[in-house]
C-alpha cells in the first residue's frame, strides 16, 4: 500500500482518538451492547494503527 501524507495521517490519528473518546462518553451515559462498544473501540484503534504504519512521518536531516 502506498504511503499517505503527513496531513492525512494526522487527520486519521485525530479521528481515531475522537471515535474512541466518543464511544467511552456515550457508553457512560447510555447502555450500549458489548458488540457496539467493541466495534467503536476496534475502529478507533484500527484508524490509529493505520495512520502510524502508512503515514509519512520522515523528518528532514541536515
Amino acid at each position: 500500500m502506498k504511503k499517505i501524507t503527513k496531513r492525512r495521517a494526522l487527520i486519521l490519528l485525530s479521528i481515531g482518538m475522537l471515535v474512541i473518546a466518543t464511544s467511552q462518553i456515550v457508553s457512560h451515559f447510555f447502555e450500549l451492547p458489548d458488540f457496539a462498544k467493541g466495534s467503536f473501540i476496534g475502529i478507533g484503534i484500527g484508524l490509529l494503527i493505520t495512520s502510524l504504519i502508512f503515514g509519512n512521518f520522515k523528518t528532514v536531516r541536515n
